[in-house]
């Protein structure tokens, strides 16, 4: 494996580390209702198990309250069991065409704790882009072992990726804020 591959191969694992923050914040409740909060939800339909996602249409009829219509209506006892099921803390209303799922407004300490989880995420995703780092720099050091590379080239190449990695914690901080604040406003 060559320097530039190396190189290309840690960014691509912190690349990583923050799309996979963004997914996880994105199910993360705040204020407002948000499909992302239960599309994922297992639904057991037609002998699996199936994302709500697939077996039904979500929609957002007002800040506080999503709204699922199942594509077959057989599938309405499967599905309003399955958001019972979760620990979204919401019991669900059927009316018998389709569910409705109104979400109270978070409390002050509810709001807090949602707050701590995003920072102790934040902080997993640091702990993996500092992995990608050191597994790169251990490429690297084997390169200069092989003499590949001189101890010049691995002193800039390791700057670089100190670098790299100071630009993806910005990034990482950068999320976690906007989703706290988001979290935090009333």
């Amino acid at each position: 494996m060559s320097a530039d591959e190396i190189m290309m191969s840690i960014e691509e694992g912190m690349e990583k580390a923050v799309s996979h923050l963004q997914k996880e914040f994105r199910m993360v409740r705040t204020g407002r209702a948000t499909p992302a909060l239960i599309e994922n939800i297992k639904v057991s339909a037609y002998g699996s198990e199936m994302p709500l996602k697939q077996v039904g249409t979500i929609s957002v009829p007002e800040a506080r309250q999503l709204m699922v219509k199942p594509f077959d209506m057989g599938l309405l006892k499967d599905i309003e069991k399955a958001l019972l099921a979760s620990d979204l803390g919401v019991t669900p209303s059927n009316d018998g065409k389709l569910i409705r799922l109104t979400f109270p407004p978070l409390t002050e300490d509810r709001r807090k704790q949602l707050a701590n989880e995003v920072k102790a995420k934040g902080e997993d995703a640091k702990i993996s882009i500092r992995n990608s780092r050191r597994d790169g720099l251990k490429g690297l050091e084997d390169l200069k072992k092989q003499k590949v590379l001189t101890e010049d080239d691995l002193k800039r190449l390791k700057d670089d990726v100190q670098n790299v990695v100071k630009q993806y914690e910005g990034s990482i901080d950068t999320e976690v804020k906007k989703k706290t604040e988001e979290i935090m406003a009333i």
